[in-house]
């Protein structure tokens, strides 16, 4: 790996004491990735939702049938991230339910291949109803994921984990988890983004109850949060203003949004250019 467990948390740590949040930017494509260092990012994150949301599909897509999700991850880090990434860390999103693979070796793949640390995406915490209750009776559940992440630290690996409860959260604290990332759910706006999400202020409350749990069993816990509401820096600044969160992890709001407003607008002052004219008519 290019970057041990225990350099991750120091390289956070010292971000923190400098007084700036830790950003973790969710990377499509290469050029996201690129840039998304260029621009400051403490992590770079890989999920396979990031090749849906960068050919114009919604992230949703990560959690449909529609392709292996952890092959795509392994393919986009390999082929695409990790070679325009110089020094920042990233992060792959497994998904810790698929039965198809021996995790304990998929993680040693990982870390040959350079990646520095896991989140648990696509999660079936954002799963509720029968099918959750089906998932988790066959044992395809959060519980998955949960040993993943334990799997992973002890490997070395930084670990990362999405929770949607206080409950979740505590979870994840006692196997060793190095940060939570409080989840609000997909992200709201642009051409494929969720058309409401829960009020920031709700947003804050939640958040908040998820850093108290974890931090109840770990207090070295890094507190992140992502989606939802909390979709442009004002949002995360809102956040920041309301709880003891240490972060963010952007996705859609880090590149998905910032490139439909700039190629739309870009094209948009192409076109309204004016043309003098041709010295040459055309044919009828």
């Amino acid at each position: 790996m290019k970057h041990s467990r225990k350099e991750v948390r120091e390289r956070l740590r010292k971000t923190l004491e400098a007084g700036r949040p830790v950003i973790a930017a969710g990377a499509g494509i290469g050029l996201s990735a690129k840039f998304a260092e260029k621009g400051g990012a403490d992590l770079v994150i890989i999920y396979n939702s990031g090749r849906y949301r960068m050919t114009g599909y919604s992230s949703l897509c990560g959690y449909l049938p529609i392709g292996d999700a952890n092959a795509i991850v392994k393919e986009m880090g390999e082929r695409e991230v990790l070679p325009v990434t110089r020094d920042t860390p990233v992060i792959a999103g497994v998904f810790a339910a698929d039965p198809t693979r021996e995790m304990a070796h998929f993680l040693r793949e990982l870390i040959d291949l350079g990646f520095s640390g896991v989140i648990n995406f696509p999660s079936i915490a954002w799963i509720e109803g029968e099918l959750r209750a089906g998932l988790e009776s066959s044992g395809l559940g959060f519980q998955r994921e949960v040993d993943m992440i334990r799997i992973a630290g002890e490997a070395g690996l930084f670990t990362l984990a999405y929770v949607f409860t206080p409950d979740e959260a505590i979870a994840m604290a006692k196997a060793g988890v190095d940060s939570v990332v409080a989840h609000m759910g997909n992200t709201v706006g642009g051409s494929v983004g969720q058309p409401h999400a829960i009020a920031l202020e709700a947003a804050a409350e939640l958040i908040q109850k998820i850093v108290d749990a974890a931090r109840k069993e770990n207090r070295e816990i890094i507190a992140l949060c992502h989606g939802g509401p909390i979709a442009v820096p004002s949002d995360f600044a809102f956040i920041l203003e309301r709880t003891d969160v240490e972060g963010f992890v952007g996705a859609s709001s880090m590149e998905r949004l910032p490139v439909e407003v700039a190629i739309e607008s870009t094209t948009k002052a192409f076109k309204a250019l004016p043309v003098k004219g041709r010295r040459v008519p055309l044919s009828p």
